[in-house]
């Protein structure tokens, strides 16, 4: 199972998250969100492992902007949570991974995403909330038995010490990937360590 540490702002945070050897790392680029990374450093991030995607998070961000960001700082991947099209996806997909975000509530229709098949190489399943993201709050898990397609999928939303065993009795074919945020924190954007290493130690 791969993990991702999103929501990272704070530049020592940033090398001991980095240094537990998580598969991705998220850096917020949404400035109404708390953990927006105001303070990113481009070397200080070429200086992160080359084997940890850097991912840059946006929501209804312009592909001009978007495109300037990953240039300036090398991110290997873009996670795109807003209403961003199929067309909007597939224009970054030859040079980035794109990961496409949805919220999942009790009526999401699962068909909608169907779209979205050659134009994102993953989908991240995030709790439904006006907050694009970072809540806190989980969603019923048992919906993703309606997921049916081939692309995986990262999992999102109130990931916490708490319940991650039962994050590890899914076994949905495509459950690629979790994404810890909110739960693992001190303050927004300030991730616990010694939460993290926990979490690492159960998940791998």
């Amino acid at each position: 199972m791969k993990i991702k540490v999103c929501g990272l702002k704070y530049p020592g945070n940033i090398k001991e998250v980095t240094g537990l050897s998580p598969d991705y790392v998220g850096f917020i680029c949404y400035s109404p969100s708390p953990r927006y990374a105001t303070e990113l450093n481009a070397e200080m991030l070429d200086t992160l492992p080359g084997t940890i995607y850097k991912t840059a998070v946006f929501v209804n961000e312009d592909a001009e902007t978007i495109q300037k960001l990953v240039d300036n700082y090398n991110f290997d991947a873009i996670q795109l949570h807003g209403n961003e099209s199929p067309e909007f996806c597939k224009a970054f997909k030859s040079k980035v991974t794109v990961i496409k975000a949805f919220g999942i509530g009790e009526n999401f229709d699962f068909e909608r995403l169907n779209q979205f098949a050659g134009s994102v190489d993953y989908f991240l399943f995030d709790t439904k909330t006006d907050k694009h993201g970072g809540s806190g709050l989980t969603f019923d898990w048992a919906l993703l038995d309606n997921y049916k397609m081939d692309i995986p999928f990262f999992l999102s939303g109130g990931l916490s010490p708490e319940n991650l065993a039962e994050v590890k009795e899914i076994k949905h074919p495509q459950f690629y990937g979790v994404d810890l945020n909110s739960k693992f924190e001190l303050e927004p954007g300030l991730k616990d360590i010694n939460k993290l290493k926990k979490a690492f130690e159960l998940l791998r």
